[in-house]
C-alpha cells in the first residue's frame, strides 16, 4: 500500500498558513473517504479537512496549537489499495464548532507519493519557520521572542516554549531593550486592579482573535478621527421608491449598504492613498478596491466579509454580493475568501441605533468609516425662496485613519467627498 504525504491543504486565495485545531483521526486509525481527518483554523473560519480516499494515518507530524504554512507535510498516510478499510478506533463523534465552518464543499488534501522512510529535517535557524508562524499569529515582535526562555537544543526556541509564554499572558509583552531605556518616557503601570466578582464567561476563539486584532491595530496605529455629516434625503426618499421595483425587476432587496459602498467606492478612486497598507516604511498603494462590511455573526461576534472590485460593479451586482455574504454570515457558511483581501472598511454603526462611532482600523488597512444612523432632524436649507427649515434625513460619518501616513488633509478630504456623494444622489436614476 502506497505512503503518502498529507499537507496543509490552500484554503483560500489570500490563505498562506492555518492552525491545526484537533485531529479527527489518530495514530494507527483507518478513514475513508470523505471522513473528516482535521480542522484547520484560517483567521476566522474553521475549515474541515476530509480524506480523498480511503487508508490508515501513519503519523502525524504537527499537532494541535500548530501554525503550519501551506502545503508543509502535516501527517504520513498509507492509501487502502481495498475499499474495506480496517475498522477505526476511538473515532471523536462530533465537534462543535465555535466559529463558522467551510461548507459545502472543503478543501482537497495535497498528497503525493512519497519514495522511500519519512524523516523530518531540523532547521538551523534560531527562530523556526514554525515559531515566526506563531510570533506573527499572535504579534509578537523579535524582541519579546528573544526573551521567552528556551528548552531546546543549544538555546533554540520551541513551540512548547511559545504557548508556555502565551499562556502564562506575556510577562514580557511591553518589555523594553536594555539600551533603549528612556527615564523620560512613558511606562505602562503595573496596577494590580480589583476587577470584582460575577459569572465568568471564557472568551472563545474568534472573539480572542477579534481581541489580540483590536489591541494591535491601537498599538500599531495613530489613531486620528475626523466628522463630516451628510444630507442623504435624496438617496433615501430615492430608495423608498425603488427597492420594491428593484425587487420586482433583479430579485435582489435593495439595501442602503450596496449604495454606501458604491460611493465609498468612487470616493476611494478619487483619493486612491486612502486604500493602502504599511510595510515598513514603504506605502503599498493597493489596484484593487475591496471593500469590508463588519456584520454581526449569530453569536454576536463581528466578521468582515468583503465585496471584491467594488469600482467595477454596478448597483445590481453590488446588491447580489451584499445580499448573498449577509444571508452566508448568518447562517455560519462564510468561507476563507469571503472574508479575505480586504482594503477599505465600512462599519455601519447606525444599524444599531448608533448616532456616530470611533472605529478601530482593520489591519493592515490604513482607514475605517463608520456611518451612523439615518435619522430626520429639522435643518436649514437654502432654496430659492431664500433660508428655510426642512425636515432632512441626516447622518453622521466618521473615518478613523492611520495618522502614519493619512494626514489630516486627505483623512478630512476623503471622508467628505463619501458625504457629497451621498447627498448628490441623482433622484432620477434608473434601476
Amino acid at each position: 500500500m502506497p505512503k503518502v504525504e498529507l499537507k496543509m491543504p490552500k484554503m483560500g486565495e489570500s490563505i498562506t498558513e492555518g492552525t491545526i485545531i484537533n485531529w479527527l483521526i489518530n495514530e494507527g486509525d483507518a478513514f475513508e473517504e470523505g471522513d473528516i481527518i482535521l480542522e484547520v483554523a484560517t483567521d476566522k473560519v474553521d475549515n474541515e479537512v476530509p480524506a480523498t480516499a480511503n487508508g490508515t494515518l501513519i503519523k502525524t507530524i504537527h499537532q494541535a496549537k500548530d501554525v503550519v504554512a501551506v502545503g508543509e507535510v502535516i501527517a504520513i498516510l498509507e492509501l487502502s489499495e481495498s475499499t474495506s478499510p480496517k475498522p477505526k478506533q476511538d473515532r471523536k463523534k462530533e465537534v462543535t464548532p465555535s466559529v463558522p465552518k467551510l461548507n459545502p464543499k472543503p478543501p482537497k488534501l495535497a498528497i503525493k507519493e512519497v519514495p522511500g522512510p519519512f524523516k523530518v529535517s531540523n532547521t538551523n535557524t534560531f527562530f523556526s519557520p514554525l515559531i515566526l508562524s506563531i510570533a506573527k499569529q499572535q504579534h509578537i515582535s523579535f524582541e519579546e521572542l528573544a526573551r521567552i526562555p528556551a528548552t531546546g537544543n543549544e538555546g533554540r526556541l520551541r513551540k512548547s516554549d511559545v504557548f508556555q509564554y502565551i499562556n502564562e499572558g506575556r510577562p514580557f509583552k511591553f518589555a523594553q531593550p536594555v539600551v533603549q531605556a528612556d527615564p523620560t518616557a512613558y511606562r505602562i503601570p503595573q496596577l494590580h486592579l480589583n476587577k470584582g466578582k460575577g459569572k465568568i464567561i471564557k472568551m472563545d476563539r474568534m472573539r480572542q482573535m477579534i481581541a489580540d486584532h483590536m489591541v494591535y491595530s491601537k498599538h500599531t496605529s495613530p489613531h486620528v478621527t475626523a466628522y463630516v455629516e451628510a444630507d442623504l434625503t435624496n438617496m433615501v426618499n430615492w430608495r423608498n421608491a425603488n427597492k420594491k421595483p428593484f425587487l420586482d425587476k433583479y430579485g435582489e432587496r435593495l439595501t442602503f449598504t450596496p449604495l454606501f459602498i458604491e460611493a465609498v467606492a468612487k470616493a476611494i478612486t478619487d483619493f486612491p492613498n486612502i486604500n493602502a497598507s504599511v510595510d515598513a516604511h514603504n506605502i503599498i498603494v493597493k489596484q484593487e478596491i475591496n471593500i469590508g462590511m463588519a456584520t454581526a455573526l449569530p453569536n454576536g461576534n463581528l466578521i468582515v466579509p468583503v465585496v471584491k472590485n467594488a469600482a467595477t460593479k454596478n448597483l445590481q451586482t453590488l446588491a447580489e454580493n451584499v445580499n448573498e455574504l449577509a444571508q452566508k454570515s448568518r447562517e455560519n457558511k462564510l468561507v476563507a475568501d469571503d472574508i479575505g483581501g480586504s482594503t477599505f472598511t465600512i462599519s455601519n454603526v447606525g444599524t444599531f441605533g448608533s448616532l456616530m462611532g470611533t472605529p478601530i482600523i482593520n489591519q493592515p488597512e490604513v482607514a475605517i468609516l463608520a456611518l451612523g444612523i439615518i435619522k430626520k432632524r429639522p435643518e436649514v436649507i437654502e432654496t430659492e425662496q431664500g433660508d428655510e427649515i426642512a425636515i432632512r434625513s441626516m447622518m453622521y460619518l466618521s473615518l478613523s485613519f492611520d495618522h502614519r501616513v493619512v494626514d489630516g488633509f486627505l483623512g478630512g478630504s476623503f471622508v467628505r467627498r463619501v458625504a457629497d456623494y451621498f447627498e448628490q444622489f441623482d433622484v432620477n436614476r434608473k434601476i
